[in-house]
């Protein structure tokens, strides 16, 4: 890793300190994938400031009309772009009735990103004062299964570290989304069908022209300040947006958690009637399990990857960060499970080169056999 502004480490990505030039990078630079979907590091939370929201299903795409003139005579009709997919991974807060939006607050202290590529585990912290009477810290973990290509995991932690705290929780799955890379702004998706109850959020959508089905599904529960899991949100709907919304209050010292299982259901691995019953199969397996076992699960299964594709380079941290790096985006991107996909040159990064897939996939991935030390 060359960029300045984040620390050496020889197994983790790290950003020390808010600064709003910066989010957009980072949010490349700590994306995830699992090799069946991938997301940008967008803030779960409203954010006001500049930012490229972004969220993947791999091999799902939309031919793109080419804008060209005269002068690019020869180029195709209609370009592949890889999809913006609906948003689930939205937890707008609010504290005693005001947004938390890093955006618009007048300090953010402490704020610090990890993404650690020995587990895959993207963790994010900060602190921020409310108003004269309330200050919380807040501490966020995400992750995309490696055993389950469809599932993703929120851990996000509220502390009320001064005053009384009234939280309003709303957790959304957002289908009203855009691509930058769209040459005539063409709607690429068109929404099926959505429903909401205590157990699962779920909306069923298609691709334009290329008519891939895909279900964007998410749960929602709350930890408590006494430790007790509660699943009891108030459910909506309006316009693709579905929500689970809760109130929380929190006294000085104490701290709730809101776990958030979601992710993609592709009709390239499964039949679309069976989407629903898949997803509920997924949230209610991950809400068994708590978030500690799902955790050490995923530790395990990269523990597995590294075991046959680490490169040790002894005596310069810098290049053995920078290595260990580009090893862990090639695994976030394909991982061989799926001999249908493949690897991009953006990997799940954003929508440059439209997510193609090109002759030269080789120069970008090669089969690790063996742990090698230099």
């Amino acid at each position: 890793m060359t960029s300045s502004y984040l620390k050496i480490h020889p197994w983790k990505i790290i950003e020390e300190g808010f600064d709003k030039t910066r989010v957009k990078s980072s949010e490349s630079i700590f994306s995830l994938g699992n090799g069946a979907m991938g997301q940008r590091a967008n803030f779960e939370e409203t954010y006001t400031g500049e930012t490229f929201q972004g969220s993947y299903v791999g091999g799902v795409y939309y031919p793109d009309k080419t804008r060209v003139g005269w002068w690019k005579n020869g180029y195709p009709e209609y370009f592949a772009k890889v999809l913006n997919a609906p948003n689930w991974i939205g937890i707008d807060i609010c504290v005693n009735n005001t947004v938390l939006d890093l955006n618009q607050c007048k300090s953010v202290l402490n704020f610090r990103r990890e993404l650690d590529m020995n587990s895959g585990i993207y963790t994010r912290s900060f602190e921020v004062q409310i108003d004269s009477n309330c200050k919380i810290g807040v501490k966020v973990e995400r992750f995309l299964s490696m055993d389950e290509d469809a599932l993703g995991i929120i851990n996000y932690q509220i502390n009320a570290l001064e005053g009384t705290c009234d939280l309003s929780v709303e957790s959304y799955i957002e289908g009203k989304i855009t691509n930058q890379d769209s040459n005539w702004d063409d709607p690429f998706w068109n929404h099926l069908s959505s429903s909401h109850s205590d157990n699962l959020m779920i909306l069923k959508s298609q691709t334009s022209k290329t008519a891939f089905d895909v279900a964007t599904f998410a749960q929602t529960h709350l930890i408590n300040p006494q430790g007790e899991m509660v699943s009891d949100f108030e459910s909506s709907s309006k316009d693709f947006r579905i929500n689970q919304s809760k109130k929380q209050n929190l006294q000085e010292g104490e701290q709730c958690a809101i776990l958030k299982f979601g992710g993609y259901i592709n009709g390239m691995n499964h039949q679309p009637e069976t989407f629903e019953s898949i997803a509920q199969h997924l949230v209610e397996q991950a809400r068994t399990k708590g978030i500690e076992t799902l955790i050490e699960d995923q530790k395990i299964a990269w523990s597995t990857i590294w075991e046959i594709s680490d490169i040790e380079i002894y005596g310069d941290d810098a290049a053995q960060q920078a290595i260990r790096f580009n090893i862990f985006q090639l695994n976030q991107t394909y991982n061989g499970k799926n001999s249908k996909l493949n690897i991009g040159p953006k990997g799940f990064t954003g929508e440059k080169y439209g997510g193609s897939t090109y002759w030269d996939t080789e120069a970008y991935h090669y089969k690790f056999g063996s742990v090698e030390r230099y």
